[in-house]
Protein backbone atom coordinates (compact mmCIF):
# COMPACT_ATOMS: atom_id res chain seq x y z
CA UNK A 1 0.00 0.00 0.00
CA UNK A 2 1.56 3.40 -1.14
CA UNK A 3 1.12 5.83 1.66
CA UNK A 4 2.74 8.89 0.10
CA UNK A 5 4.93 9.93 -2.97
CA UNK A 6 7.05 12.83 -3.94
CA UNK A 7 8.91 13.90 -6.71
CA UNK A 8 11.82 16.61 -6.92
CA UNK A 9 13.48 18.35 -10.41
CA UNK A 10 16.29 19.91 -10.28
CA UNK A 11 16.56 22.76 -12.92
CA UNK A 12 19.12 23.04 -15.04
CA UNK A 13 21.59 24.84 -13.37
CA UNK A 14 20.92 22.94 -9.79
CA UNK A 15 20.51 25.97 -8.10
CA UNK A 16 16.75 25.53 -7.29
CA UNK A 17 14.84 22.33 -7.27
CA UNK A 18 10.85 22.08 -7.35
CA UNK A 19 9.17 19.20 -4.92
CA UNK A 20 5.67 18.06 -5.30
CA UNK A 21 4.44 15.06 -2.56
CA UNK A 22 0.99 13.62 -1.89
CA UNK A 23 0.67 11.55 1.45
CA UNK A 24 -2.34 9.55 2.55
CA UNK A 25 -1.38 8.00 5.87
CA UNK A 26 -3.57 10.00 8.01
CA UNK A 27 -6.82 8.55 10.01
CA UNK A 28 -9.26 9.35 6.95
CA UNK A 29 -7.09 8.24 4.57
CA UNK A 30 -7.62 11.38 2.78
CA UNK A 31 -4.96 12.16 0.41
CA UNK A 32 -2.69 15.71 0.81
CA UNK A 33 -0.73 16.92 -1.43
CA UNK A 34 1.64 20.00 -2.61
CA UNK A 35 4.38 21.43 -4.57
CA UNK A 36 7.34 23.33 -3.31
CA UNK A 37 10.46 25.54 -4.90
CA UNK A 38 13.61 24.81 -2.69
CA UNK A 39 17.03 26.55 -3.08
CA UNK A 40 20.45 25.10 -2.67
CA UNK A 41 22.41 25.88 0.30
CA UNK A 42 25.02 23.31 -0.40
CA UNK A 43 25.94 20.77 -3.61
CA UNK A 44 26.56 17.01 -3.05
CA UNK A 45 29.58 15.12 -3.47
CA UNK A 46 31.48 15.63 -6.73
CA UNK A 47 29.94 12.81 -8.64
CA UNK A 48 26.57 12.50 -6.75
CA UNK A 49 23.26 12.56 -8.05
CA UNK A 50 21.53 16.17 -8.94
CA UNK A 51 19.39 16.15 -5.84
CA UNK A 52 22.72 15.56 -3.62
CA UNK A 53 23.10 18.20 -0.97
CA UNK A 54 21.15 20.61 1.39
CA UNK A 55 18.24 22.61 0.08
CA UNK A 56 15.99 25.09 1.94
CA UNK A 57 12.42 25.84 1.37
CA UNK A 58 12.30 29.50 -0.74
CA UNK A 59 8.09 28.90 -1.53
CA UNK A 60 5.34 26.97 -1.45
CA UNK A 61 3.46 27.07 -4.87
CA UNK A 62 0.05 25.10 -3.63
CA UNK A 63 -1.13 22.72 -1.14
CA UNK A 64 -4.49 20.85 -1.27
CA UNK A 65 -7.37 22.37 1.20
CA UNK A 66 -7.13 19.16 3.56
CA UNK A 67 -3.06 20.43 3.75
CA UNK A 68 -4.22 23.37 4.82
CA UNK A 69 -6.41 23.80 7.49
CA UNK A 70 -6.07 22.98 11.39
CA UNK A 71 -8.68 23.63 14.29
CA UNK A 72 -7.48 25.35 17.16
CA UNK A 73 -9.34 25.51 20.05
CA UNK A 74 -9.05 27.26 23.47
CA UNK A 75 -12.18 25.65 26.50
CA UNK A 76 -11.14 26.91 29.94
CA UNK A 77 -7.83 26.09 30.72
CA UNK A 78 -7.07 23.81 27.43
CA UNK A 79 -6.08 24.14 24.39
CA UNK A 80 -6.29 21.79 21.52
CA UNK A 81 -4.56 21.47 18.15
CA UNK A 82 -6.31 18.97 15.47
CA UNK A 83 -5.40 18.51 11.65
CA UNK A 84 -7.40 16.73 8.95
CA UNK A 85 -4.71 14.10 9.44
CA UNK A 86 -6.00 13.03 12.29
CA UNK A 87 -3.02 14.14 14.18
CA UNK A 88 -3.57 16.02 17.14
CA UNK A 89 -3.45 17.44 20.83
CA UNK A 90 -5.25 18.86 23.82
CA UNK A 91 -3.34 20.07 26.51
CA UNK A 92 -3.89 22.25 29.67
CA UNK A 93 -1.81 25.69 29.81
CA UNK A 94 -0.38 24.97 33.10
CA UNK A 95 2.46 23.54 30.54
CA UNK A 96 1.95 19.78 31.80
CA UNK A 97 3.48 17.65 28.82
CA UNK A 98 0.78 15.52 26.28
CA UNK A 99 1.17 13.34 23.91
CA UNK A 100 0.85 15.07 20.14
CA UNK A 101 -1.29 12.30 18.98
CA UNK A 102 -0.20 11.30 15.83
CA UNK A 103 3.27 12.33 15.70
CA UNK A 104 6.25 9.93 14.08
CA UNK A 105 8.84 11.03 16.44
CA UNK A 106 6.89 10.60 19.83
CA UNK A 107 6.76 14.44 19.97
CA UNK A 108 5.36 15.50 23.59
CA UNK A 109 3.54 19.26 23.71
CA UNK A 110 2.97 21.58 26.80
CA UNK A 111 1.38 24.86 26.36
CA UNK A 112 1.09 28.02 28.64
CA UNK A 113 -0.55 31.11 27.92
CA UNK A 114 1.58 34.15 27.66
CA UNK A 115 -1.20 36.74 27.27
CA UNK A 116 -4.83 37.30 26.81
CA UNK A 117 -4.58 36.73 23.33
CA UNK A 118 -1.47 33.97 23.16
CA UNK A 119 -0.56 30.85 23.53
CA UNK A 120 2.50 28.94 23.39
CA UNK A 121 3.38 25.54 22.79
CA UNK A 122 6.56 23.69 22.99
CA UNK A 123 7.42 20.57 21.43
CA UNK A 124 10.26 18.06 22.94
CA UNK A 125 11.39 14.76 21.94
CA UNK A 126 13.70 12.52 24.10
CA UNK A 127 12.86 15.29 26.99
CA UNK A 128 14.80 18.22 24.79
CA UNK A 129 12.81 21.11 23.50
CA UNK A 130 12.77 20.79 19.40
CA UNK A 131 10.21 23.67 18.44
CA UNK A 132 7.79 26.33 20.04
CA UNK A 133 5.35 27.67 18.64
CA UNK A 134 3.56 30.83 19.22
CA UNK A 135 0.26 31.66 18.40
CA UNK A 136 -1.62 34.82 17.92
CA UNK A 137 -4.63 36.68 17.88
CA UNK A 138 -5.57 39.42 16.14
CA UNK A 139 -7.59 42.24 18.39
CA UNK A 140 -10.35 41.49 15.87
CA UNK A 141 -10.23 37.68 15.74
CA UNK A 142 -10.82 37.37 12.53
CA UNK A 143 -6.24 36.70 11.97
CA UNK A 144 -3.89 34.44 13.98
CA UNK A 145 0.04 34.71 13.61
CA UNK A 146 1.84 31.82 13.80
CA UNK A 147 5.23 32.15 14.68
CA UNK A 148 7.61 28.71 14.81
CA UNK A 149 10.87 28.36 15.79
CA UNK A 150 13.40 25.37 15.10
CA UNK A 151 15.36 24.87 18.52
CA UNK A 152 17.23 22.19 16.76
CA UNK A 153 18.55 23.54 13.43
CA UNK A 154 17.91 26.85 14.63
CA UNK A 155 15.12 28.44 11.72
CA UNK A 156 12.08 30.46 11.87
CA UNK A 157 9.08 30.42 10.17
CA UNK A 158 5.35 33.09 10.50
CA UNK A 159 2.35 32.42 8.60
CA UNK A 160 -1.09 34.34 9.31
CA UNK A 161 -3.98 32.20 9.04
CA UNK A 162 -7.39 33.26 8.17
CA UNK A 163 -10.49 32.37 10.57
CA UNK A 164 -13.19 29.82 8.64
Amino acid sequence: MTVGTSRMTVSSDGSSATFEWTESCNANGDVASGKDILSRITKGPRGSHAVSGSWQLSKRVNRSQNALVVTLKLEGDTFSFADPAGQGYAARLDGTETPFKGSLGNTMVSVKRIDENTIEESDKQDGKVVEVTRFTLSADGKTMTVFMEDKVKGGTRQFVCHKQ
